[in-house]
């Protein structure tokens, strides 16, 4: 396919933050990939390369945050030569690429979910999308629709399911007044504790323990942004630790 205009379309829910969601490449060094990147949308670009290999076309734009939510976004790209409009969940970044070419020149598969291996080193270091997606239309092609009906040939379909899993994990939410208090074991001379979070908020307390027999307590709070753990030991010399990241 050598495309002038291109409109690629699709929602997708994910709770993991890296994954190439599609794959685009062709013989005179154009490409087109979309992946997750720490939980961020990357768009990555080459609208070709000239003999010389001295056009350097390589564009590569970011958008969002924390997309890791398992709650669904929707992209939609829009390319006319060289002007593209990527949008993500109703917000528009307008960028133009570098380079000197127009055309889109993809002489290999286009994949969805993932990217096929080319023995090149940025093909083996990409995850593949892990998730659901939905709506997937690219130049007036409802993927979707001919994914589920068997008419996308030739194809290479491998392990999907048309519906989407929910994952088991219950959240919980907090206002401003509300805690959770759970019995302590004290016996065990072991404290370990491992939670998600995500809040808009800079401070807050996450947890707080006291160890048994008055030896002290431990407090787990956002401060300014960092989390930080604060550990009071009451029997010893330097009875308090401190930790920030």
């Amino acid at each position: 396919m050598k495309t002038l205009k291109d409109v690629i379309s699709l929602k997708f829910k994910t709770s993991e933050s890296e994954g190439v969601i599609f794959h685009g490449e062709g013989q005179q060094g154009d490409y087109i990939t979309l992946e997750l990147k720490k939980a961020k949308l990357v768009l990555n670009l080459n609208l070709g390369i000239n003999q010389l290999g001295s056009i350097y076309g390589h564009t590569s734009v970011m958008t969002g945050s924390l997309l890791d939510d398992h709650h669904w976004h929707s992209v939609i790209i829009e390319r006319h030569g060289r002007n593209i409009n990527l949008t993500l969940d109703r917000h528009m970044q307008h960028f133009r690429t570098n380079g000197e070419f127009d055309y889109l020149d993809l002489d290999y598969e286009i994949t969805f979910g993932g990217m096929p291996f080319s023995g090149k080193p940025s093909s083996n270091s990409r995850k593949n999308f892990k998730g659901c997606m939905e709506s997937i239309n690219y130049n007036g092609n409802n993927i979707t629709d001919l994914a589920k009906r068997k008419k996308l040939e030739p194809s290479n379909v491998g392990n999907l399911s048309f519906s989407c899993v929910e994952p088991h994990t219950v959240p919980v939410f907090f206002n401003a007044t509300s805690f959770l208090e759970v019995p302590g074991r004290p016996s065990q001379d072991l404290f370990a504790v491992s939670f998600l979070f995500r809040t808009w908020n800079p401070n807050g307390l996450l947890v707080f323990s006291n160890f048994a027999d008055g030896l002290g307590n431990v407090e787990i709070d956002i401060n300014e942004g960092k989390v930080s753990v604060h550990i009071n030991v009451t029997q010893v010399k330097k009875n308090r630790i401190d930790i920030s990241s």
